[in-house]
């Protein structure tokens, strides 16, 4: 019993040397009668929704020039997501951003304005990514299209990462204190970090894939979407 001690205490001090180390987490101070862990978890599932967005931005020489070939380009979207029988409220757009362009030679003085915005579309029907892709790209509306694999509810996915962690240092909170002669009670202290991994397709791909038919990802698995989770726990010891 009295070795069994000593090789707690040997962890016990060995587990608070690392805590100080990671100046990113908060210091448990290590007591008599507890174990410290901790593990990493994680939760996989096949995406559920497709976030794709685009800027539209345009030049003239004057601002207002600027902003209605900018509001022609948004009604092009428009039309765009029609033909695909989506409905223009499903897509979130930014305010209009107008600045003036500069040239520097021989003095500084205006070339004209550009006007900018930003749209946003979630999608849940994966197969209209190609086509909405590939008429956008016709449209000529956008110089960049970048498309994102993701959950609809990422809560819920971060959940069941923290559970596995958890599961995954109760177990070896379970496994030292076996060893040790001991029994593993109540949790005393806990901290949870979570992170999620979505599936970018940059746009240069994007070209290529609204080019291809079928649409990009039909008859395929779609990776999936990874969240892991790290848990630090403090179990007393019985």
């Amino acid at each position: 019993m009295k070795l069994a001690r000593l090789a707690l205490a040997a962890l016990l001090l060995t587990a608070s040397a690392v805590l100080a180390q990671d100046q990113n987490r908060p210091t448990v101070t290590a007591q008599s009668n507890t174990v410290y862990v901790s593990a990493d978890g994680k939760f996989e599932a096949p995406p559920d929704t497709a976030l794709l967005q685009f800027n539209i931005s345009v030049q003239e020489s004057t601002s207002q020039a600027a902003y209605e070939s900018a509001s022609k380009n948004v009604e092009k979207v428009r039309q765009v997501l029609r033909a695909n029988n989506i409905d223009p409220k499903m897509a979130t757009i930014g305010f209009f951003s107008v600045q003036p362009v500069y040239d520097w030679k021989p003095k500084q003085h205006v070339t004209g304005y550009r006007v900018t915005t930003d749209v946003t579309l979630k999608l849940k029907d994966f197969s209209k990514i190609g086509p909405i892709t590939e008429q956008l790209a016709d449209a000529n509306v956008s110089e960049s299209q970048t498309l994102n694999y993701t959950l609809e509810n990422m809560d819920e996915a971060k959940s069941r990462a923290v559970e596995d962690a958890y599961r995954r240092a109760h177990s070896s909170a379970e496994a030292l204190a076996h060893a040790s002669g001991r029994e593993l009670g109540q949790l005393s202290y806990a901290s949870v970090d979570s992170f999620e991994n979505m599936r970018p397709i940059v746009p240069h791909m994007m070209r290529a894939m609204a080019a291809a038919a079928p649409a990009p990802t039909e008859e395929f698995t779609p990776q999936t979407v990874s969240v892991t989770a790290h848990v630090s726990a403090l179990f007393n010891l019985k």
